[in-house]
């Protein structure tokens, strides 16, 4: 995979634990930054999220979309929306387009409304050290077993082709 083929865009939902085992999970991303994220007024706040970089010919961008999806409450407005923000965070206008297309055409698989935003990524901070890898460095958690496992059962049922191998295996 070369540097120039390679594209970042920001995903929040739910919390940056969560996201950040689901998609260092997939193969086609290099590089996944847990953090919290920002955008222009009213969606300034600081929302945890995760900035991934990935291959979009080994994963397209509609299949990222679809799990970022399907993986936290993307149709659900529940009170922890302003920590929690269900979004795609994007660099460019022209991303912002391509998303919101495939997001239109992604909602006929959903029974309610999404929910999510496409918004501008106008700032991100990364976790402290401690937080980050945080399910890779201790799955067993309490937290990891709530919350995360459920996460990866989903992606090996309904993306197994898409898994890295550990996480294929894990499944056996």
């Amino acid at each position: 995979m070369t540097a120039e083929a390679e594209v970042k865009i920001g995903l929040g939902g739910g919390c940056h634990w969560c996201t950040e085992a689901v998609f260092q999970a997939i193969v086609g991303i290099s590089r996944v930054e847990q953090g919290f994220i920002r955008s222009d007024p009213p969606d300034d706040g600081w929302s945890e999220a995760v900035v991934v970089t990935f291959d979009p010919v080994r994963l397209p961008l509609n299949v990222l979309l679809e799990i970022h999806l399907r993986t936290h409450a993307s149709t659900s407005h529940h009170k922890m929306r302003g920590k929690y923000r269900s979004a795609v965070y994007v660099y460019d206008a022209g991303t912002g387009v391509k998303v919101g297309r495939i997001l239109r055409t992604l909602q006929r698989s959903f029974d309610a409304p999404l929910v999510t935003k496409i918004l501008t990524l106008t700032a991100f901070k990364i976790s402290d050290e401690r937080f980050r890898n945080y399910y890779a460095s201790g799955p067993d958690r309490p937290f990891c077993k709530t919350y995360i496992d459920p996460k990866l059962a989903l992606l090996r049922k309904r993306y197994g082709s898409l898994l890295r191998q550990e996480q294929a295996e894990a499944a056996e």
